[in-house]
């Protein structure tokens, strides 16, 4: 099956993409979007890392990028911030999240806002090795494949419903990044053709 699924001649369907790194994701997004095989828009970007790589990649596309503080938890927003995501996105006309290395928990306020409309990319094959560093953990265990996955988010860490996966071969000498760099590269298929699927109304 191709990677991507040439877009049909309907309304766009707006993004929001979260990320707290580079955004290569966002950037497999934006460049599927600009070679015509997706319908979509990114509408917003939010990062809770104000010096994140992904706000500048915004930034060079024209995309409204923003740095929301997430307050004083490791793991997630305050109540108070996370309304503020809610609010961001919904200025922006967003239809769909997406978290493209993300890495805090959501919670009921975004949770409730979007329902079943927030999805997440992981580098494993879910459900094993939900968490960081996934690929590592994956090489840890002598697996002999891994890959990603894109899922429904829940409160829960990587337990939402699964949405697609696509498997990435472990292969002898495979170091940590290598093995990673792979994996994205099968998430920067993936997480088009999942977009895509919703903007076609295949997922719901």
């Amino acid at each position: 099956m191709s990677a991507v699924v040439t877009a049909v001649a309907q309304k766009p369907i707006v993004l929001g993409v979260l990320g707290s790194g580079k955004g290569s994701n966002c950037r497999a997004l934006i460049e599927t979007i600009q070679a015509g095989h997706l319908n979509a828009r990114v509408g917003i970007v939010i990062s809770d890392v104000p010096e994140a790589g992904i706000l500048e990649l915004a930034d060079k596309h024209g995309i409204p990028a923003f740095h929301i503080p997430p307050g004083r938890f490791r793991t997630k927003f305050e109540p108070e911030r996370e309304r503020m995501v809610v609010e961001a996105l919904q200025t922006y006309g967003v239809e769909l999240v997406v978290l493209a290395g993300w890495m805090r928990m959501i919670k009921s306020t975004m949770l409730n806002a979007f329902p079943r409309r927030i999805i997440n990319v992981h580098p494993s094959l879910l459900p094993k090795y939900p968490g960081l560093r996934a690929w590592e953990q994956a090489l840890l265990a002598r697996e002999r494949i891994t890959g990603c996955t894109v899922h429904f988010v829940d409160e829960g860490m990587d337990t939402g419903e699964i949405i697609a996966q696509q498997t990435v071969p472990i292969v002898d000498g495979d170091t940590a990044n290598n093995l990673h760099a792979r994996i994205q590269a099968a998430e920067h298929a993936l997480v088009p053709q999942v977009v895509q699927w919703f903007a076609e109304g295949r997922v719901a």
